[in-house]
């Protein structure tokens, strides 16, 4: 398919918001326990969204609609909403910036081997070109331009959360991208796009409060939460930017695009991700930042390159 400027810009703030999302999430869980972070970024985007999508509970016939499908929407919401980031924040308490970034960065070829063995969608050349590429371009940037770094990593619990994590997500866009049959065409029921994501973060939330409150009582947090400003701000912008803005526009770029040409756009979140943290350490980016946008970009514009009529 073209990728034209509206779609890229629409895949390209997701990831951008995705990266801030990572740079206030790690300042955030020292004063914050992971899971709750989760489920009070998700509070706060529901209460400020449901001003918009409150009709997609009013009811006896949208309730019902929801019954007759809960399934789908508790696969969707879980793997979305409940798990990806509460295992991201996760990993960043026992994980490095470069591990979780790399695993990350695996992403595009999650989403097209789950699209492979479940969805018939088989990866044509291009699309593992342009995987390639990506990673060499994460790589770059995650090295400083430096490859002996790549060889220091080592796993840690943390990492294999992060795998999880970015599996999920996989699954969670696939799960948009190829609804049942009772979301699509006419037997999809009427919600708009606030009342779908509404729907999607009230069911999210009942599993981040629920993975929260037994994260709480297997290992308590050691003191209070202190809501200074800061902490309040943080929470704040999670729940808009990476979640209401990013989710909104992530929808509309996978329907459009489809998953695995969206995964490359999310391949932008590490780079993203190291300009921010430069920025707020003061340094400016450097020439391998270029190097490994121009390599991220290849890789993007390689994928979605239509396939050859025979």
């Amino acid at each position: 398919m073209t990728i034209t400027p509206r779609l890229a810009l629409m895949l390209s703030l997701p990831p951008l918001l995705w990266a801030g999302n990572a740079v206030v999430g790690r300042l955030a869980i020292t004063s914050i326990p992971p899971l709750w972070l989760n489920a009070g970024r998700w509070a706060l985007a529901l209460a400020l969204l449901l001003p918009l999508g409150w009709r997609a509970f009013a009811g006896a016939r949208r309730r019902g609609q929801i019954a007759a499908r809960w399934r789908h929407l508790a696969l969707l919401s879980l793997t979305g909403v409940g798990a990806y980031n509460a295992l991201q924040y996760l990993a960043l308490k026992t994980s490095t910036p470069l591990n979780v970034t790399l695993i990350a960065a695996s992403s595009p070829v999650w989403m097209l081997a789950i699209g492979a063995l479940f969805h018939g969608e088989h990866p044509r050349r291009a699309q593992v070109a342009g995987a390639a590429l990506s990673l060499v371009g994460v790589a770059v940037v995650l090295s400083r331009g430096e490859w002996a770094a790549l060889g220091r990593v080592h796993l840690v619990p943390g990492d294999l959360l992060m795998l999880l994590a970015v599996m999920s997500w996989c699954v969670y866009s696939w799960l948009l991208a190829r609804p049942p049959a009772s979301m699509r065409g006419a037997l999809r029921p009427d919600w708009n796009w606030a009342e779908f994501l509404s729907l999607q973060i009230a069911l999210g939330l009942l599993w981040a409060t629920a993975a929260a409150g037994l994260g709480e009582w297997v290992t308590p947090t050691p003191r209070p939460i202190a809501w200074t400003p800061w902490l309040v701000a943080a929470v704040l912008f999670v729940a808009v930017g990476p979640s209401l803005i990013a989710y909104r526009l992530w929808g509309l770029g996978v329907a459009a695009a489809g998953p695995a040409v969206a995964a490359f756009f999310g391949n932008l979140t590490p780079l993203f991700a190291a300009l921010l943290s430069a920025a707020l350490l003061g340094e400016w980016p450097q020439a391998f930042h270029g190097l490994a946008f121009a390599l991220i970009v290849a890789g993007i514009v390689v994928s979605s390159r239509p396939a050859r009529l025979p």
